[in-house]
């Protein structure tokens, strides 16, 4: 069972429990125990790999234990009529399921559509457990087709049987060598190497390349959509549904869209911001060609991946909340969403869905995959601003010194943009205004330097503040939750020695 449900991912993209069942499971756990969790294991992507792990682990046990079940009952009752065994294992395994896994049974990593995926997902789960159904009825018959009039104890040990176990478990083998080969396989095309990247450091510039824009992904195997099946539903509450194949926006106008994008869980020091120019079509276009009904309050984004997040109706129709089908001037790379991805400026990174095959227009209570879990309320990136040059508890001499330390960074202000920043060596005690040396626009970073001169050889605490274009400066907020991303000032040490 579990090598066939290996094999259907690998060859089909089917979703299985082995991995969705952990998207399930997520949502029930809130922020801070998440991140205990993750903290224990050691970070998120051995938290994804231990998650999938378990999950084969226990279908194994689970699996052994109905082995054993239906070994011992066979053996009292031989007359276990195939119906039986088939509504055991196959049509109540798939019952279970099906309620249990709903919510994200419409995954499909090739990227059909959400209804056409939870088919595909729910045949898919009744080939592995009839797989499973037969190979274990099948393989007893197999063992003990001969000699069923002997006693239990001299068919065990007897020479046929030994043969035809020797024969069943060479088998056993063989299905365990190929789907440890199939796990690794797909291991090799798994998030591991690349979720979690970040952008900092002296070398940041105004555009982030994007083989270097920051990821985060809650997938073990991202998307890898087949732009034939894929398509993008406007539903919900409207007059017109409509449906769109990626060779229709060839044909609508463009936009082209400098943005920046930053992660709710970015830390003070941490490089989970980029910016990228995107091109698209204004989100507001496809709403309007589908009439909204009264009512239309939020607007819930679906990825492929049972991805989904909202943002509220009026942020939606904003003129810059854009369907991105490009990034810097080539096609969106699979990482970041092919064929298209929501950019919604000013608002946290996992709103920017990626994989978007449904906008579904709903009443105000709709909620998306973060929002259930606990994160928020509010998804609004505050005023943010870091140091990249110097590093934290750099040393430099004196000497070196004499012309000015370059100190540089970025500030970010959502889509206000960025008017001012200022740099303080006396950890906040006094401010020097700093020169922006890219201001970007309102929707993107502003990239700041300074040429400091410290006055003699001490322990020195450097500090950054912004002020968006609003004139709102850049301020620690100690009534917001970490689950509405934190605020504060970004700190750096610098011993300056003789």
């Amino acid at each position: 069972m579990t090598f066939a449900m290996l094999l259907l991912a690998w060859i089909f993209q089917v979703a299985t429990p082995l991995v969705i069942l952990g998207d399930r499971l997520s949502v029930f756990i809130s922020p801070k125990p998440f991140f205990w969790i993750m903290g224990r294991v050691g970070g998120y992507n051995h938290l994804k790999q231990l998650g999938v792990g378990s999950s084969i682990l226990g279908q194994i046990l689970v699996g052994a234990l109905g082995g054993i079940v239906y070994g011992l009952i066979r053996r009292k009752r031989r007359d276990v009529g195939y119906r039986w065994t088939f509504l055991i294992f196959v049509s109540l395994p798939l019952v279970v399921s099906a309620i249990f896994l709903w919510p994200v049974l419409g995954t499909h990593y090739g990227g059909m559509p959400i209804d056409a995926a939870r088919l595909i997902t729910l045949l898919g789960l009744a080939i592995s457990f009839l797989v499973f159904e037969r190979v274990l009825v099948l393989g007893f018959d197999f063992l003990t087709s001969r000699g069923q009039e002997r006693t239990a104890a001299s068919a065990e040990f007897s020479p046929h049987l030994g043969r035809r176990a020797f024969l069943l478990g060479t088998l056993g083998l063989l299905f365990v060598g190929g789907g440890v080969a199939i796990a690794r396989k797909l291991f090799r095309i798994a998030t591991f190497s690349y979720d979690g990247t970040q952008y900092k450091g002296a070398d940041v510039q105004a555009i982030t390349p994007n083989a270097r824009f920051y990821c985060v992904t809650k997938n073990v195997v991202d998307p890898r959509v087949d732009a034939g099946l894929w398509h993008l539903e406007v539903t919900g509450l409207v007059q017109h549904p409509r449906t769109y194949r990626l060779l229709d926006f060839k044909t609508m106008e463009m936009v082209d869209q400098e943005t920046t994008l930053m992660c709710i869980s970015n830390g003070l020091d941490a490089g989970l911001m980029s910016n990228a120019v995107w091109r698209g079509i204004p989100m507001a276009d496809l709403l309007q060609a589908s009439a909204p009904l009264p009512g239309a309050e939020r607007v819930r984004l679906h990825g492929v991946d049972n991805y989904t997040d909202t943002v509220p109706f009026q942020k939606a129709m904003s003129p810059t909340t854009l369907i991105a089908l490009m990034m810097n001037g080539v096609e969106l790379p699979d990482r970041h969403g092919f064929p298209v991805r929501a950019i919604v400026p000013g608002y946290f990174g996992e709103k920017h869905v990626k994989w978007l095959t449904r906008i579904e227009i709903t009443k105000g209570n709709a909620k998306g995959f973060y929002e259930t879990q606990g994160w928020g309320p509010n998804f609004i990136v505050p005023t943010r601003s870091r140091i990249d040059v110097p590093y934290n508890e750099s040393w430099i001499k004196v000497a070196d010194a004499t012309k000015g330390v370059p100190v540089k960074g970025v500030a970010f202000g959502g889509d206000r943009g960025i008017s001012r920043v200022e740099f303080s060596s006396d950890d906040g005690e006094s401010w020097d205004e700093a020169k922006i040396d890219y201001a970007g626009t309102k929707l993107t970073w502003a990239l700041w330097s300074f040429n400091w001169e410290p006055d003699e050889a001490d322990d020195y605490t450097l500090v950054v503040r912004a002020t968006d274009a609003e004139g709102r400066v850049q301020e620690f907020e100690e009534d917001r939750a970490f689950t509405s991303g934190i605020t504060g000032f970004h700190k750096v040490i610098v011993h300056i020695f003789a």
